[in-house]
């Protein structure tokens, strides 16, 4: 059986056309006219950059995608879901301050952006999650799952955790309520940081299973009773609860490939990445490292799992860039060398599982056509 088609194309263009418009041409190749978005609520995932970074994707390519949803019929917004740790989208007023400060707004972008998981991230729904076998059910923000078509625009780059960040990355945690990043984050439960703490009382507010309680006027967690889900960081406004119980990164990465089946599952669903701009971590922070290898192109594809091995594939055959975490690592004395430029440039990483998992549990196939515009 052959694999999924993926569409490749590269950076380089000819004099008066724009990189814009040679990805609109390579997602039509891809197929994105087959799905009738006719009136349809189309929900554009992507990722607007924490402050501070410079890596993440131009709100150019964002609005070049929202226009062909709109040549559809399709009404499309942009989305993504606030996060658990604290930084400059941890809730939905800092979150569209964050993308409107990075260029992202109405007139740059067509469309209109919509913070998934509400003003707190507590807005989201307990979605079946098909063949889980960490997550039964996972917690999806409202809005990603109230749209009738699904598409992911991903920067593919590094991951200090996870290996590399791609589609399935972009869907699985992104589209997570607080709730879902807590649950695929660990298996444990939030701290409290005393000398923080203002004793304001909204965390226990928060807390749906009456957990906290207050001494001296600083708040305390019950750990018998709290259930991990991290309704309390987001809704402590000092930063003065933080989650600390990591699992293991290859639990991870299965856990994040169980919440993209369960944001794709049961409707259209469409996939864009953009292999650029290489950064060895995560554009969640308020930073970025030079890149670790050159410049590849444009993917797209209707299966998630395919996309993320192509652009795995791609970036492995690359040269490391000089001056970066990767050639940096690779010179060391006694370095062991993994032939793998995501385990070179963060050792501790896993990504493989993610994959296999993926594979494993119906969401995509690994095995995948290339086929080059």
């Amino acid at each position: 059986m052959a694999g999924s088609k993926v569409y490749f194309t590269d950076f380089r263009t000819n004099v008066g056309t724009s990189l814009t418009v040679k990805m609109q041409k390579l997602i039509r190749k891809a197929g994105i006219g087959d799905i009738d978005m006719d009136g349809k609520f189309v929900a554009i995932k992507m990722h607007f950059g924490e402050l501070g970074n410079l890596s993440y994707l131009r709100p150019n390519y964002a609005k070049a995608l929202a226009d062909l949803v709109k040549e559809q019929g399709g009404l499309p917004f942009l989305t993504d879901c606030n996060t658990l740790y604290p930084g400059s989208r941890k809730n939905a007023l800092e979150h569209m301050d964050c993308a409107n400060i990075n260029g992202f707004n109405t007139i740059t972008t067509g469309c209109q952006i919509i913070i998934g998981d509400g003003l707190r991230g507590t807005d989201d729904i307990e979605v079946p999650v098909p063949n889980a076998e960490y997550c039964k059910t996972a917690y999806i923000g409202r809005a990603v799952m109230d749209a009738d078509i699904f598409i992911s625009l991903t920067h593919f780059k590094g991951h200090e955790a996870t290996g590399f960040g791609g589609a399935i990355k972009n869907i699985g945690m992104g589209c997570g309520s607080r709730a879902g990043k807590m649950q695929q984050h660990n298996s444990g439960q939030p701290i409290v940081h005393e000398e923080m703490c203002r004793g304001c009382g909204r965390c226990a507010k928060e807390c749906g299973s009456d957990a906290i309680f207050y001494n001296n006027k600083k708040a305390h967690i019950d750990e018998t009773l709290c259930k991990g889900c991290g309704r309390c960081i987001g809704a402590c406004a000092f930063d003065a609860i933080e989650n600390l119980n990591e699992d293991a990164n290859e639990v991870l990465g299965r856990k994040m490939a169980e919440y993209t089946a369960a944001v794709c599952n049961g409707r259209p669903c469409f996939h864009v990445s953009l292999v650029r701009d290489i950064s060895p971590n995560c554009d969640c922070h308020g930073e970025n490292d030079a890149p670790i290898l050159p410049d590849v192109g444009f993917f797209a594809s209707f299966d998630p799992v395919a996309l993320d091995q192509a652009c795995v594939d791609a970036c492995l055959k690359s040269e490391p860039l000089p001056n970066s975490q990767l050639s940096d690592n690779l010179k060391k004395p006694g370095w062991h060398h993994h032939h793998d430029h995501f385990f070179d440039s963060n050792p501790n990483i896993r990504w493989k599982e993610t994959l296999e998992h993926a594979e494993k549990i119906g969401l995509g196939r690994r095995e995948y056509e290339l086929i080059t515009m």
